[in-house]
């Protein structure tokens, strides 16, 4: 109906949710309850919302710099899908509490490793895969001295995780063609080693049934509209 306002949308990723708006990834996301002119208003704000997601991507590379080189990212498959304007007002809170400590990380030694902010979350962590879950309103000293003693461990988890995802991309390739399968993909929330341990049973089972089609490694069996097969990663038959 509008097809001039789709110009907007070039570059973008469109992803279907609950809301209209952009999310912490950047993604476009149109409101399957939304009705047309609710789309049509939200690609006519889209300049505003990069503007935001610039604003965003700067105050990630300070408190990167701020905690020696720490980078700060935003998991989805953790926790329900977050607003860029709610993603911001986290980060923006959480360098101001760090510009009014003197922290003293030396520059690039936590370098390769990654962290996410959680607002309800009041200690910080260290997740399995590697990566620092931290509270937005954490103690900075408390935190400085968190990161450096962690460091190492979250070196050795962020290394098995990079060695599961390579194995996981080869198990699924082998699955797709041994299986003669259309395509097949996992929802976020199932992590690599649930993946690998799925495919290693399909391709045990090796049911005639599935050539062709196009399965979902989820949590529960389900038929999609689009046809996709949805098959819990801890299936046993």
């Amino acid at each position: 109906q509008n097809p001039e306002a789709l110009i907007t949308l070039q570059g973008h990723t469109v992803v279907f949710s609950d809301q209209s708006g952009m999310n912490a990834s950047g993604h476009v996301m149109l409101g399957t309850m939304d009705v047309h002119h609710q789309w049509t208003k939200l690609l006519q704000q889209l300049p505003s919302y990069r503007s935001l997601q610039q604003q965003t991507d700067w105050l990630k590379e300070r408190i990167s710099f701020l905690l020696g080189g720490v980078q700060v990212v935003h998991l989805d498959r953790l926790g329900p899908v977050q607003p860029i304007t709610e993603h911001y007002s986290t980060l923006s809170t959480f360098h101001k509490t760090l510009m009014s400590r003197n922290l003293r990380l030396h520059p690039r030694s936590l370098q390769g490793l990654t962290m996410s902010l959680e607002n309800d979350r009041s200690k910080p962590a260290l997740h399995e895969m590697g990566h620092f879950i931290i509270p937005t309103n954490c103690d900075s000293p408390k935190l400085q001295v968190f990161l450096q003693s962690h460091a190492p461990e979250a070196r050795q988890c962020t290394q098995r995780r990079i060695q599961l995802q390579v194995e996981e991309e080869a198990v699924v390739k082998q699955c797709v063609h041994s299986l003669s399968l259309r395509s097949l993909t996992k929802e976020p929330s199932v992590s690599s080693s649930q993946m690998i341990m799925c495919c290693k049973r399909l391709l045990d089972q090796r049911s005639p049934l599935m050539q062709g089609l196009h399965i979902c490694v989820s949590h529960f069996y389900s038929v999609m509209q689009d046809g996709d097969v949805c098959v819990p990663w801890d299936s046993k038959s």
